[in-house]
């Protein structure tokens, strides 16, 4: 019978995937349009780990998160907000093992095209 030893190692996620993660379950939320653009003034667009309208910090293993949304005019925009945060909490936990510190939103817009 043949042995075969375990090395442990270690897993690194790049923010950008933490951002998709973010980015694509915000966009399967009912009720949200699409992303905004995100913050307008330079400093803010200058940040790292920005990108489609999501901002991503990690601090020791635990990573925060601020949203930029465009939402539809006929929906609850805070049970709207409050469906996003859980459920990008919710998938970054379950898909990456972290943890999440906060999901802030920003609605940048209301869409009313629809």
């Amino acid at each position: 019978m043949k042995e075969y030893s375990e090395t442990q190692g270690r897993t690194t996620i790049d923010p950008g995937v933490l951002i998709k993660i973010a980015k694509l379950t915000s966009l399967g939320v009912p009720g949200v349009s699409k992303m905004a653009s995100g913050p307008h003034h330079v400093e803010s667009l200058l940040r790292k780990n920005y990108s489609d309208g999501v901002h991503i910090d990690v601090e020791n293993n635990t990573v925060y998160a601020d949203l930029y949304l465009v939402l539809n005019n006929d929906v609850d925009l805070y049970a709207t907000s409050k469906t996003v945060q859980e459920k990008v909490s919710r998938a970054i936990t379950e898909m990456v093992g972290m943890d999440v510190g906060k999901i802030n939103i920003h609605i940048e817009d209301i869409d009313y095209t629809k």
